[in-house]
């Protein structure tokens, strides 16, 4: 059962953001909205469970694109990696992702319908009064991840076929150093890139590098930054 805040004034509200100017104008969209609910802000990863540990807010207002600490710069995994860790760690907490990278959350699905606490997306590019509503709708325990593409297709991507991604396209590698770094033989990468592509709709095509199309469509779906 999904718990149901309706008392504003006893509302903790942790707003996380790297950016100076949204963070402040996300605090103070909310301060109106909630005049009476104590308002936190975190700048990092670390610095927001810092922050969770301390404060136990009822709700994260959160940006994915973030840094992990003040000496990192920010990437869109490291806001699913804290995504998933909070789900983890407070399965009640009520969630509102507002980013411009809201596809990326396709990748984990399985963890955001398994959550029991409110989860809503707010794309940066509603207006305040959408994204307070998308608020209002977590704070009520409420799902809504339409706005997330590829969550409702039916598309499902395993845990080591995103670690194969990564180290090809993020870290350059070819199949052989994905194989020893995944402990795997060459012949296993090659079925997963082979299952990934029959998912992703990529097959073979006169003129085209269907490792470049691969790369393509991945990005398309939201599956690497």
């Amino acid at each position: 059962m999904k718990e149901v805040l309706t008392e504003k004034a006893l509302l903790k509200i942790l707003v996380i953001d790297d950016h100076e100017s949204v963070l402040s104008g996300t605090v103070n969209v909310l301060q109106k909205h909630f005049p009476d609910a104590e308002l936190m802000i975190a700048v990092n990863a670390q610095n927001a469970l810092s922050q969770m540990t301390t404060s136990q807010p009822d709700i994260v207002v959160m940006d994915l694109s973030i840094p992990d600490n003040p000496k990192t710069t920010a990437r869109p995994d490291t806001g699913v990696q804290l995504l998933r860790t909070l789900m983890k760690n407070y399965p009640h907490l009520n969630i509102v992702v507002q980013s411009a990278n809201i596809r990326t959350l396709v990748r984990i699905r399985p963890d955001i319908d398994s959550h029991k606490g409110g989860f809503t997306v707010a794309d940066k590019s509603l207006s305040t009064q959408e994204m307070l509503t998308r608020v209002d709708w977590a704070l009520q325990g409420l799902t809504h991840t339409k706005d997330i593409k590829g969550i409702h297709s039916g598309l499902e991507v395993k845990p080591e076929w995103l670690r194969m991604l990564t180290l090809a396209f993020g870290e350059g590698l070819q199949d052989k150093t994905i194989a020893e770094r995944m402990c795997l033989s060459e012949r296993m990468v090659r079925h997963y890139w082979s299952k990934l592509q029959d998912t992703l709709d990529v097959y073979p095509e006169e003129g085209k590098n269907i490792r470049i199309q691969t790369e393509m469509r991945a990005r398309e779906e939201g599956l690497i930054d």
